[in-house]
């Protein structure tokens, strides 16, 4: 059952994630610099990220299942607020690094700091209620 739990939670994230990013597709593209054709699609587009991201849901969801195991969290609201604070002070701050460093613009940070924030708190509430 755990495991079902770990796959429904990384679906309901990516899910989550494909809505938040088609709502921010053209401040993301604009903020991430990738080249696009003419009618606004990006150039040399590849399968290859959505399946990353969907293994990377997992890998979240299946240690936040174990976090939340081993701290005890069980109800809803306690699992979405430790994914709230797990994408915001965790994976949020890395991905403001990496794109400090990458001379990035800040509002990608905020656009993919958000969809790690949030994402998690959507996880976190999943994983909860299974």
């Amino acid at each position: 059952m755990d495991f079902i739990s770990v796959i429904v939670a990384a679906l309901a994230g990516w899910l989550f994630g494909a809505g938040w990013y088609m709502t921010l597709s053209k401040p993301w593209l604009a903020a991430s610099g990738i080249d696009c054709d003419e009618t606004g699609k990006p150039k040399n587009a590849s399968p290859l990220p959505f399946v990353l991201s969907a293994i990377a849901m997992l890998l979240v969801a299946g240690m936040m299942r174990h976090i939340f195991h081993m701290a005890g969290i069980t109800t809803a609201g306690a699992g979405m607020v430790a994914g709230l604070g797990i994408g915001l002070f965790f994976i949020s701050p890395w991905i403001m690094i990496n794109n400090a460093y990458g001379q990035r613009p800040f509002r990608l940070t905020l656009i993919d700091g958000g969809y790690a924030t949030f994402g998690c708190a959507v996880i976190g509430l999943v994983l909860a209620l299974f």
